[in-house]
């Protein structure tokens, strides 16, 4: 009856990076250079992707999911982040902030998908090489990707869902630059048994399932390549995963510093917050155009073409 009779809340405030002016500027100066390289750097790789013949394989349409997702995924971070930065009341929405938790978990949901569906496509490239253009076909490789976009829809709209069904009395402080859950759900008035037990199960299951598909592909791929006499087939093998391992380490490391540790709005949860959500999308189109001999190949072609204009 007490909740009942209790305001719920309408309204959130983000506590934001900083409260000096001065560095806000500094700030959102930096953080939008960043979100323009993320979104040049994506595109770049989905028009590369999509333009050179030699990129149409299963791996790299991998990676085109993987760029379009990182573009999305900092486009519900960034844009809030450099409003509120430039804004004086730091306030966001009851609806705005559920939608971007919602999109937060499935983006993250999703790429921990992709990554360990790209982590499979190697393991049957290296350790069935022979089988590979019938096991990775098409059809099987569209399916892979609707399964993670799936998932990762379904995950973020439970989760967002249960939560949101949480009464909100106040405080209404969000010690973050963002909605994320960790944060939005020490605010809940009520008990949140149902709102951690999901997202707990969530981490465990998802996180745990994919890690694992990513530990069991690559100690795979590292036996095969212990195997080969030849050096420069092992390089060759080496340099081809290098790039997605990297990725891989980055995400998972961020991510479960990030989630793993009590949400307290401390400098160091908001620098791996800044990191996981600004600086991780980033990198990826860096890796991989700069340790992948392929996409470096296709990228000088592309350059190189003359454009055909008409007068």
């Amino acid at each position: 009856m007490e909740a009942a009779n209790t305001t719920r809340v309408t309204v959130f405030v983000l506590q934001g990076l900083s409260n000096n002016p001065h560095i806000q500027i500094v700030l959102f100066v930096i953080f939008l250079v960043i979100y323009l390289l993320t979104l040049t750097g994506n595109l770049l790789m989905l028009l590369v992707i999509r333009t050179d013949s030699h990129l149409h394989t299963p791996m790299y349409f991998f990676l085109s999911q993987l760029s379009f997702l990182d573009a999305f995924y900092s486009s519900v971070i960034v844009p809030k982040l450099l409003e509120n930065l430039l804004s004086k009341w730091k306030t966001i929405s009851f609806l705005e902030c559920f939608t971007q938790i919602a999109l937060v978990i499935f983006s993250g949901a999703t790429e921990a998908c992709l990554l360990s569906v790209m982590a499979y496509d190697r393991y049957q490239a290296v350790c069935h090489p022979l089988l590979y253009v019938v096991t990775m076909n098409k059809k099987v490789c569209a399916g892979l990707v609707g399964a993670s976009w799936a998932i990762g829809m379904g995950t973020g709209l439970l989760n967002t869902i249960l939560l949101a069904q949480q009464h909100f009395c106040g405080p209404n402080l969000i010690r973050s630059f963002a909605c994320e859950f960790p944060p939005v759900l020490l605010l809940t008035c009520s008990d949140p048994y149902i709102s951690i037990a999901s997202i707990l199960t969530t981490m465990v299951v998802l996180g745990l399932g994919t890690l694992v598909l990513l530990l069991g592909s690559y100690t795979h791929i590292i036996m095969t390549a212990l195997g080969i006499n030849s050096a420069s087939g092992q390089n060759k093998i080496f340099s081809t995963c290098s790039s997605h391992f990297l990725v891989v380490t980055i995400f998972y490391g961020s991510g479960v510093f990030r989630y793993m540790t009590p949400a307290s709005g401390s400098g160091l949860e908001q620098l791996l917050s800044v990191q996981y959500s600004v600086v991780t999308p980033l990198l990826n189109p860096l890796i991989y155009s700069l340790k992948n001999q392929e996409v470096k190949a296709a990228l000088r072609r592309m350059l190189a073409r003359k454009p055909r204009l008409t007068f």
